[in-house]
């Protein structure tokens, strides 16, 4: 059997996915940029998990960094980074980052590891509703996340018969960014829902786990978010 490999796995969504498949008594590689932090997280998920680091904006170093890993059953693409970076004022460094790490990045691993992905493996991207609900400064945000329903079409025809898919979260209300934030804003997004609440990180995390394993669920980007409207 394979490992689990999580991409920004070291907080959040990433870190909650890692738990999981450790719990489950799988092997588990966790990534981040900074490797005391992924050795931490390693640690602290425990079980049969190793830590390592990686910068996804700087690809040229990822093959080095992944050299020991594999065979490979789920490939997770988590990582990522908020970016307010509006086209009045644009900051071209920062958009060049966002641009590379989510983009280019989640390419480069995927081109690393195609050959270790078990056949009836898959390959899980995350990305975000700012694609299709844009907000003042998100030009950058929005675009690389629906750049990832595109990775998502191609690579499932590449990298056949392994399956590729991606979720898009809504507002996660338990996450690290959004948990402190004033009951007032929460309540009102948590308004916006058919569901009538925010979701979950364990509601991210049993999506993922369905895109993962359901080996009929192929080419698809998923969104969770209570029906937000």
């Amino acid at each position: 059997m394979g490992a689990i490999v999580v991409v920004g796995g070291t907080a959040g969504i990433g870190l909650e996915l890692a738990r999981h498949y450790a719990d489950a008594g799988r092997e588990v590689v966790l990534t981040g940029r900074d490797i005391d932090r992924a050795k931490a997280a390693a640690d602290e998920v425990g079980g049969a998990t190793t830590g390592l680091a990686f910068d996804l904006s700087e690809p040229e170093g990822i093959g080095a960094a992944l050299v020991d890993v594999g065979p490979v059953d789920g490939l997770v693409l988590a990582a990522v980074e908020r970016d307010a970076n509006a086209v009045a004022d644009f900051d071209i460094g920062g958009a060049r980052h966002l641009v590379t790490l989510k983009l280019v990045g989640y390419a480069t691993v995927v081109n690393v590891l195609r050959e270790r992905l078990a056949a009836d493996g898959a390959v899980l991207m995350f990305g975000g509703q700012a694609r299709i609900r844009p907000y003042p400064g998100s030009t950058t945000v929005s675009t690389v996340n629906a750049g990832v329903d595109g990775m998502v079409r191609t690579l499932a025809i590449e990298l056949a018969p392994v399956r590729v898919n991606s979720i898009h979260p809504g507002i996660v209300g338990d996450s690290p960014f959004w948990k402190d934030k004033p009951a007032p804003v929460l309540d009102a997004f948590t308004a916006g829902t058919l569901t009538g609440k925010l979701a979950s990180m364990a509601d991210v995390v049993s999506a993922a786990v369905l895109l993962l394993e359901n080996r009929a669920i192929n080419d698809v980007n998923l969104v969770v978010d209570g029906g937000w409207r």
